[in-house]
């Protein structure tokens, strides 16, 4: 593969200069390293910074941000990697990679955690579950918590404690002038109201506080239906799941059986006292799962299940829209179009939001969806780059066929590159105040390699 020299308006002087100043390091294309750098979990994304810098705190972080500015170069970041689009990779610019910024601090007493840009869900579930606590993250582990949370951050906790920018007690941040901001409720309050679901648009999170709850073993598992069910339960379960109490979690999923006839799955956490689950759950159960599976488990094993269905190497294709119903035609189009999937590695999920999620003013953080709903996110992922073509196709032709059904809006954190129509979708009606937000902190847009909002000029 051939390597990429760096921007011809770069003197390699200045960035010797750079490297020299980090506590962290610097990456140039074709050294060691790089490569490695730049990876991300959907093997689509192949694109080249002139410039990888590893951070090893929020000074270097001023530091490569100073040196992007005055170089005229956009900055991309990276915390986990684990996002659809790949904006953590620019195909120019200055690519921070957060992963040296792991570190997690619990305030056990105060029910308070510090954590690095660079943590993954795992490195806090595993922190905080040390002493019995949790805060709401997202559902598989290898997830970055940085932009999980910048974008709302919808996981099994939702329903009892609300969404992960819901419980960011404070956060800081390096702007586009290089200045490391701490923001809170009593500081820079319009960029804490921001970073709370409006991407990472307005700077670099260094660090974020999170609030903790008491968390122990859950009750988790799954409940699949028979193939003569699927119609059924899957217009049940969108007025199941928007009634459901707040200690009950669910995501939802449609396959195919071994003879390709669809199926419906219900995964659940239940994060109240276990003996209330069976009142909960008795719904789902008068259905007729053939598989009920729901035990005590413990959350980080939990919080893992589902990293097997991402495994590295793998092309990804995603669309997402928010529902509220499924109508006998809606599910018509989903039971043709499970059945159709061109790759076994595909899935069909419902996300549920609800409870304390739900029940947020939209206007009080940037994320703007918040009613009892289920985000359908057609997941395409193939192995071989041969079948790019025909496993897109589906999602799109997919997509485009539910929208008709659609309650309107898109996860901002499963979007991919969709145009700036699907951006303020993401944002909905939040996206003028963040674009007057953005105006005083990146005026001139910077932090563009994301779901961009545009500063009001």
């Amino acid at each position: 593969m051939a390597t990429q020299t760096p921007s011809p308006s770069l003197d390699p002087s200045v960035v010797d200069d750079l490297s020299s100043a980090l506590r962290g390091w610097l990456f140039r294309p074709g050294e060691f390293g790089y490569d490695d750098a730049r990876k991300v979990f959907n093997a689509m994304i192949d694109r080249r910074p002139d410039l990888i810098v590893r951070p090893a705190d929020a000074e270097d972080v001023r530091r490569a941000v100073t040196f992007a500015r005055e170089n005229n170069l956009p900055v991309s970041i990276k915390g986990g990697g684990h996002n659809v689009a790949g904006n953590a990779v620019g195909a120019h610019g200055l690519m921070l990679d957060c992963s040296g910024m792991k570190n997690v601090q619990i305030d056990a007493e105060r029910r308070v955690a510090v954590a690095g840009a660079g943590a993954l869900l795992a490195d806090l579930d595993v922190a905080t579950q040390a002493y019995g606590l949790a805060t709401p993250l997202g559902v598989v582990s290898v997830t970055g918590i940085g932009g999980l949370t910048l974008g709302g951050g919808i996981g099994w906790l939702n329903g009892k404690h609300g969404l992960a920018c819901d419980n960011v007690l404070a956060a800081d941040v390096v702007t586009s002038d290089g200045k490391l901001l701490t923001v809170s409720p009593d500081q820079h309050v319009d960029l804490y109201w921001a970073i709370r679901g409006g991407g990472g648009n307005f700077g670099v999170v260094t660090s974020f506080t999170y609030r903790l709850h008491p968390v122990g073993p859950v009750l988790a598992g799954a409940l699949s239906f028979p193939a003569e069910r699927t119609g059924e339960v899957l217009r049940f379960y969108p007025e199941f799941a928007a009634s459901c109490p707040d200690e009950l979690s669910m995501s939802a999923s449609l396959g195919c059986d071994a003879s390709g006839r669809p199926v419906f799955g219900v995964g659940v956490c239940w994060s109240g006292e276990h003996d209330e689950a069976e009142l909960a759950l008795r719904p789902l159960r008068e259905l007729g799962p053939a598989v009920d599976v729901v035990v005590p488990t413990d959350y980080v094993v939990l919080q893992s299940a589902h990293d097997v269905g991402f495994p590295v190497g793998q092309n990804h294709y995603w669309k997402s829209s928010f529902f509220t119903e499924f109508t006998a035609d809606a599910v018509d189009i989903l039971l043709q179009f499970a059945t159709e999937m061109p790759s076994a590695a595909s899935g069909i999920g419902m996300q549920q939001l609800h409870g304390v999620a739900a029940r947020v003013d939209p206007a009080a953080t940037a994320f703007p969806h918040r009613r009892s709903q289920s985000e359908l996110l057609i997941l395409a992922q193939w192995a071989d780059p041969a079948e790019t073509e025909r496993n897109v196709g589906w999602a799109r032709a997919f997509f485009e066929a539910m929208q008709p059904f659609a309650a309107g809006g898109v996860y901002v954190n499963d979007l991919g590159q969709e145009g700036e129509e699907r951006v303020r979708a993401a944002y909905g009606a939040n996206y003028d105040r963040l674009a007057a937000v953005k105006a005083t902190y990146d005026p001139t847009n910077l932090f563009r390699s994301n779901q961009n909002v545009r500063p009001i000029a």
